[in-house]
């Protein structure tokens, strides 16, 4: 490791979420340092390492990887390019955060699952970001601590001011209620056995053909029920809640995270404009985790079972929406590294 035990990071892909981890591993976290950027584009790449000393841009994630100053992988490029990424990641044995999907589809998930119980040990840490937030942090303990009894329900509320130009129906389950499908599991400890996506007609702020807004119910192996509410027009900002039924009461997040004030003969407070503000704390604790456990030599947080799980009921959630009806999650057996 470089500077007396300083994590040395390559961040792969220099987007919007890539640029965002490089400022934070420069500015915000400690006990690390980006010494290198690859992005296919570059000059985007060289813009950004001219700004930090003793990093270096590369195009090609393999060149990076095999660099002496590069101890560990920070992933935040497309989801099509994560295989080859973290595979190339497992010949040199580096440990790795890789934004999610781990994939974008099971049976690649399947392969990195695969190729990482080869190596005999955990390398890969997906980057599921709620599960570093504070009010879901919260939520997680009371549920285990069992003070509410069995949770029977867990109601959940997904909603984006406006969707990206590109944006398709699939890409609500895939890229969106994916998050609840990875936190239900988190939360609850239970797997998502079947899914089943309705549609109410279309909001008249979505773009023309985009069935938005869904609802979503998945079935878990413990008997609880779990919908989502996802609507990616809503107009009026970004917006994450989620409430869970128990046997002996309830327990609810995302209503007051946010500054409320009184003035003028009115109160009232706003709403984060997108997930970047929304879950800011939640992406500076989750990359300073891996760091500190990278530095432990410990890998912890999902697991690229996690990230199998997740894009296992994604793939269900798209048939569910494309053929109209209930589907079963196909999912491999746990593996024993996993456990």
């Amino acid at each position: 490791m470089t500077q007396r035990g300083t994590l040395g990071v390559a961040v792969v892909g220099t987007g919007r979420m890539g640029a965002d981890h490089v400022r934070r591993i420069t500015e915000v976290i400690s006990g690390a340092r980006v010494t290198a950027v690859v992005d296919i584009d570059a000059e985007r790449a060289k813009g950004l390492a001219d700004g930090i000393d003793g990093c270096t841009a590369y195009t090609d994630a393999a060149a990076a990887m095999a660099a002496d100053d590069v101890d560990a992988v920070l992933i935040a490029s497309p989801g099509p390019a994560h295989e080859a990424a973290l595979l190339t990641a497992f010949t040199h044995d580096l440990p790795v955060l890789c934004e999610k999907p781990l994939t974008p589809d099971a049976a690649s998930a399947l392969r990195v699952l695969e190729a990482e119980q080869r190596l005999g040990h955990r390398r890969v840490q997906v980057g599921f970001m709620r599960r570093y937030d504070s009010e879901y942090a919260r939520l997680k303990a009371l549920l285990d601590s069992g003070r509410l009894g069995r949770p029977l329900m867990l109601h959940n509320r997904h909603r984006n001011a406006a969707s990206p130009s590109f944006f398709t129906g699939s890409m609500l389950i895939s890229d969106s209620v994916v998050h609840e499908m990875d936190v239900t599991r988190w939360l609850l400890d239970q797997e998502i056995t079947a899914i089943t996506v309705l549609r109410p007609r279309p909001s008249g702020n979505a773009p023309d053909g985009l069935q938005d807004p869904q609802f979503v119910v998945m079935e878990t192996d413990g008997g609880a029920l779990v919908d989502v509410e996802i609507f990616v027009n809503c107009g009026f900002g970004y917006q994450v809640k989620a409430e869970a039924v128990c046997e002996r009461g309830t327990a609810r997040i995302g209503d007051e995270h946010a500054l409320v004030t009184e003035a003028d003969g009115r109160w009232g407070g706003t709403v984060a404009p997108d997930f970047v503000e929304r879950f800011e704390d939640a992406y500076d604790r989750e990359i300073q985790a891996w760091v500190d456990a990278t530095r432990r030599g410990e890998v912890t947080g999902p697991s690229c079972w996690d990230g199998y799980a997740a894009t296992a009921v994604s793939e269900a959630g798209v048939r569910s929406l494309t053929e109209g009806r209930r589907v079963e999650v196909d999912m491999i057996d746990r593996p024993a590294l996993y456990r």
